[in-house]
């Protein structure tokens, strides 16, 4: 039996909370340094001088989530608008979301460098799997 076809779209709602998480935590540790007067509220007018180091980190991990995110989500949404749903595939994807959740938790905790590549390096390479199996699909529906 072939799964729903709108369970490849629920990862994205969990890697959208994500975002959400770490936007609300770079925002509350923005605010909390400059109301303690670590850093000025100037400095993000043009982003010029220097950052706190905790402030640096989750405002490069904000970034990071926009970079092979976005290959995640035009995955999804290929898999989806191609019929190509199966539970391998919603399989890969959850997998890819909890990497990321796995990875923000690293980065923005202990932040110990050689977990987090590791950690970084298996979901990216399970997103290549999943356009892998894409591909495959794709090419056998001809």
């Amino acid at each position: 039996m072939a799964p729903s076809p709108t369970l490849i779209l629920y990862p994205v709602f969990a890697m959208v909370l994500l975002v959400y998480l770490v936007l609300m935590r770079m925002r509350s540790m923005r605010f909390a340094a400059v109301r303690n007067r670590e850093i000025s509220a100037e400095y993000y007018r043009a982003f010029q001088g220097e950052e706190p180091e905790p402030l640096r980190v989750v405002s490069r991990h904000f970034v990071n989530l926009f970079e092979m995110p976005v290959l995640f989500y035009v995955g999804v949404i290929m898999i989806y608008v191609t019929h190509q749903v199966s539970y391998w595939l919603i399989g890969c994807a959850w997998a890819y979301v909890a990497l990321r959740y796995v990875h923000t938790w690293v980065h923005l905790t202990a932040n110990d460098v050689r977990v987090r590549v590791i950690v970084y390096f298996a979901s990216g390479f399970v997103l290549l799997v999943m356009w892998v199996t894409l591909l495959v699909q794709l090419l056998r529906a001809g």
